[in-house]
């Protein structure tokens, strides 16, 4: 399943988070014909261009990281946007690349779209067991729809799609807005303007004691090279580090990256999400990949970035 890096590659969503470290990727290792267009340039709600835009460019790989995410806030406050956004995106991108039968595509979901109270670490089988999360149900149901779309496109017409179900991500591109970060940028911030401030205290939102996974998205980026090269079965396969932290240990290592030495405090009032959402990344592990980048340096290399960008 080699791709050939003289193959033309086409990446959906290039400059975003998880796109732009696809992108850095597939440089590194040699691709020669990277297939870029911004938002501006083609906006993949639209049918009729995104059918065009893959007729003229007739790529031999899709990467579809194009995605309107969010954490809690956002998918709490624009369901509607979330699912009819993501819903179009996938349909339009995945339609264009059949009618021009793209052999080879690799759609990303997300650990979110699992049940919520799915058994830990959360099996690739656990998919569809259970009641979703309801914080960010609306963005779920749009990715699984992505997921069954793969699954019908490769048993109808045999064509070697592919999903992926990566964990939480962070790093450099990150969205880093108050209003419609993740966990992880948002604490970036949110230390960051307090140590500046000399704030007393931080405020989490909810208890602190949600687990979470962490993957920086460069190694992201390496397992979905390696996915293209390696893997071509029908179930989404989880891409994950294997090991967790709660939300209350996160806060404390990043204010220790930060500087930070004001007080951290709880506000229980807001809702705390899924209480676990640790993958099982047995799957990935038997196919010869693992992340190199452990959460200390990945946090520390972030708000590096994120400093960078403030300059």
């Amino acid at each position: 399943m080699t791709i050939d890096p003289r193959s033309p590659v086409y990446v959906a969503g290039h400059r975003g988070l998880v796109g732009s470290a696809i992108w850095r990727r597939l440089e590194q290792a040699g691709f020669s014909q990277l297939i870029g267009a911004t938002s501006a340039e083609l906006d993949l709600r639209d049918r009729a261009a995104t059918t065009a835009f893959l007729a003229e460019h007739r790529p031999a790989v899709v990467i579809d990281a194009a995605a309107r995410v969010g954490g809690i806030l956002a998918n709490r406050d624009h369901p509607t946007e979330f699912l009819s956004d993501n819903l179009r995106i996938q349909v339009n991108l995945m339609d264009a690349a059949l009618e021009v039968r793209v052999p080879r595509l690799l759609f990303l979901g997300s650990s979110c779209i699992y049940p919520k109270y799915a058994d830990q670490p959360i099996r690739e089988s656990s998919l569809l067991t259970g009641e979703l999360e309801p914080t960010n149900d609306a963005y779920a149901i749009a990715k699984i729809a992505g997921i069954m779309q793969v699954q019908a496109v490769r048993r109808q017409y045999g064509l070697s799609w592919i999903s992926a179900m990566p964990t939480n991500l962070y790093g450099p591109n990150d969205n880093f807005d108050p209003a419609s970060s993740h966990v992880l940028p948002a604490l970036i911030r949110r230390f960051h303007e307090a140590k500046v401030s000399q704030a007393p205290e931080v405020v989490l939102w909810g208890s602190g004691t949600p687990r979470r996974e962490f993957l920086h998205v460069d190694d992201l980026a390496d397992a979905c090279v390696h996915l293209l090269d390696h893997y071509d079965e029908p179930e989404p396969i989880n891409v994950g580090v294997g090991t967790d932290v709660t939300i209350r240990e996160l806060a404390e290592l990043v204010a220790q990256v930060v500087g930070y030495t004001g007080a951290i405090s709880n506000d229980l009032t807001k809702p705390d999400g899924t209480p676990r959402k640790l993958l099982d990344v047995s799957r990935l592990r038997a196919l010869g990949w693992k992340p190199s980048i452990d959460l200390d340096e990945g946090v520390a290399a972030t708000y590096a970035w994120y400093l960078e960008q403030q300059a």
